[in-house]
């Protein structure tokens, strides 16, 4: 990524009928120096992204400031990145703080290997009480298998296939928690990030997908 890259995916529903665009602009690129506990000092790049999504009318329904970063042989996506805005919409005019884990992607992945988790948590208050606690996670992340040639509205890649669990869950105390489980498939080229992704619902009927269109 570079100053004023841009990046668009189109929005698909199960049967591909367009339901929007996420854009992104990337606003500024850093290295930083950090040191370990053991003294040991590692490059850290960090990127600043702002992102929105686009009804099919070019009308904006959400933003965010995203922040990727790489270290090592991995870079981290922001887990803002997979928030769920449908299931916030009951909580408008709420206050919501965010809590974040980072989405890894090793520049060298190999199949069968496993990958952390990732999301983001979504503490929803009022200024005198807690309301419920909202969450988005991608769990049991592994790269399934070797590289595969993907095309796009971008152009033509050559991907591995990153499936997870993705799990949505609204708590609106301990013991009523409301969850919708499915399944994702990241189509990801560690020269380009992510270039296709599919979401299937528990029943394996696909609901969603998102190409890169513009790069």
């Amino acid at each position: 990524m570079s100053p004023g890259q841009n990046l668009e995916y189109q929005l698909l529903d199960g049967k591909g009928k367009a339901l929007g665009t996420w854009r992104y602009r990337v606003v500024n690129v850093g290295v930083d120096s950090v040191a370990s506990k053991k003294g040991k000092t590692t490059s850290v790049a960090s990127v600043q992204v702002k992102s929105g999504l686009y009804d099919t009318g070019n009308n904006v329904l959400a933003q965010q400031d995203l922040t990727f970063f790489c270290r090592n042989d991995t870079t981290f996506t922001d887990g803002l990145g997979i928030i769920n805005y449908d299931a916030l919409k009951s909580f408008k005019n709420r206050r919501l703080s965010y809590q974040a884990t980072p989405i890894a992607w090793p520049n060298h992945p190999t199949a069968a290997s496993a990958l952390p988790n990732g999301g983001v948590l979504v503490q929803v208050s009022s200024p005198s009480v807690a309301i419920a606690k909202v969450e988005t996670t991608q769990r049991a992340r592994k790269v399934s298998g070797e590289r595969v040639s993907v095309t796009v509205p971008a152009g033509t890649f050559s991907c591995y296939p990153v499936e997870s669990q993705r799990e949505v869950s609204t708590a609106a105390r301990a013991d009523l928690v409301l969850k919708n489980t499915g399944r994702q498939i990241d189509y990801y080229d560690p020269a380009v990030g992510i270039v296709k992704t599919e979401q299937y619902d528990s029943r394996g009927k696909l609901v969603q997908s998102r190409l890169l269109s513009k790069r």
